[in-house]
């Protein structure tokens, strides 16, 4: 199940009969009406409210408490664990400075990785190839791939504790007079600095309200942390080369790929054409031909890349090369992309495993779709709706501006008694997307969307 993207003004609800919709072939659907044109005619959203009596609907009582060890928090407790677990072994036995330093190459090795384009596609592809004839608990764990950062966080955290107990070790060392030179404490220090400013500011909170701050703190600290983690080696080689005794260290080969990961995505960076088409003051359609990433990917688009990237979902194009996106006001960057629609973006890395959103387009996913925005069609532009109609003949489209902002909660479990689908997916902002997760998910409903960290 590829993760959720969020779209701050419009909030989608997707009801899917299968958890992992990546692998599901749809179902054929034959309500949208067709002309002459390739283009389906509108379709009249308005004939029948079928959202009429929901709020009638009497709601069963909730049997679960708001989740809080989630998949995320599980799983940054099994890396955060494992470390302490080395770490009483090491405070039972002893521990020299120089085998500190090699579990936090460790810990930062791994918390790399996970945030690399590749590692990243691999965990979906494993994770999305549950066969559907497993039990839905398994798949359903399966579908919150998209939890795996807490793998990062959680080697994150260790290692920068690991570093701390580093950096005290290493300042005992060289004050008895051992290998340890002042060089390396003074470079120990200064790393451990720019890793407790990327953690400062990677907390959820600040995260979320300073999300530029957060970005640029976290590549230009973490680069220049991992460039001076190198320089340690230079005080374990004893008496052989620094050479002979880096190829030699099991730390080296760790560094290699620590090294080279933040690169790869770099080495991938171009400026490429860009199509605009502005829908409204709220919208803009974007129409790349540089690749043609498989529906279900997400790539990064910016205008200026050493300070500021966004993700935005694909959009197939059919019968086309390339793809399209949306962006949707949500901020300065994207109000600015609206105002002025650019001709040029730069790219950079692979395209990764993005939302679900994308198998709406491809006809990937047997789903039904709740769509709820202010003036759907004059916002989005009747293309891009029809499009969706097409993938999604028995939409529910609900116009905020005319029928006010409804309960969604009961608004969807009225839909979910009569489609009985296996899992709702939402893809909104993030206060609005927790809320409706938590209370269906509280009524036994398997719900999955978008975290932080996501």
């Amino acid at each position: 199940m590829p993760q959720v993207t969020m779209s701050s003004d419009a909030p989608t609800v997707l009801l899917s009969q299968y958890s992992l919709p990546s692998h599901s072939s749809a179902t054929e659907k034959t309500v949208i009406l067709h002309g002459d044109s390739s283009v389906p005619k509108e379709v009249d959203e308005e004939v029948t409210n079928l959202w009429d009596g929901y709020e009638e609907d009497e709601m069963p009582e909730k049997t679960q408490s708001r989740a809080i060890f989630t998949v995320y928090r599980r799983l940054f407790s099994v890396a955060f664990i494992a470390n302490m677990a080395v770490f009483i072994s090491y405070a039972a036995r002893g521990y020299t400075s120089e085998q500190v330093a090699m579990v936090v190459v460790a810990n930062l090795f791994i918390a790399i990785l996970m945030r690399q384009d590749y590692t990243i596609n691999l965990i979906f592809f494993i994770l999305s190839s549950v066969p559907q004839s497993w039990p839905l608990s398994i798949r359903g764990l399966a579908a919150r791939a998209y939890h795996h950062g807490g793998v990062h966080t959680g080697s994150a955290i260790s290692g920068v504790i690991w570093l701390i107990l580093f950096a005290v070790q290493a300042t005992k060392e060289l004050a008895y007079g051992q290998e340890v030179s002042t060089a390396t404490v003074a470079v120990t220090y200064v790393i451990l600095t720019l890793l407790l400013a990327v953690v400062t500011f990677a907390y959820p909170s600040f995260r979320i309200a300073h999300h530029d701050v957060f970005e640029r703190v976290h590549r230009f600290a973490g680069w220049t942390a991992t460039a001076l983690v190198v320089l340690l080696t230079n005080d374990f080689k004893g008496g052989r080369s620094l050479g002979v005794a880096v190829i030699h260290a099991p730390a080296f080969w760790l560094m290699i790929i620590l090294s080279v990961s933040p690169i790869l995505p770099w080495i991938r960076l171009r400026r490429v054409d860009v199509r605009s088409v502005v829908l409204s003051s709220h919208a803009v359609r974007m129409y790349f031909e540089y690749d043609t990433p498989i529906p279900g990917s997400f790539v990064r688009i910016s205008n200026n890349p050493l300070f500021e990237w966004h993700g935005f979902a694909t959009i197939p194009e059919p019968n086309m090369k390339g793809f399209s996106l949306l962006v949707s006001k949500a901020g300065d960057w994207t109000t600015e992309m609206i105002a002025n629609p650019p001709t040029k973006l730069w790219v950079r890395g692979i395209p990764t495993t993005g939302p679900i959103a994308s198998h709406i387009f491809a006809g990937k996913a047997n789903h039904r779709l709740i769509w709820m925005a202010p003036n759907t069609r004059a916002t989005f532009g009747d293309h891009l709706v029809n499009q969706k109609l097409s993938k999604s003949p028995d939409a529910l489209l609900y116009d905020t501006r005319k029928h006010g902002k409804p309960n969604m909660v009961k608004l969807i479990h009225h839909v979910v008694d009569e489609y009985q689908p296996e899992v709702v997916c939402v893809i909104s902002n993030n206060s609005f997307t927790q809320r409706i997760v938590y209370g269906l998910r509280s009524r036994g409903i398997l719900t999955l969307g978008a975290i932080f960290d996501s």
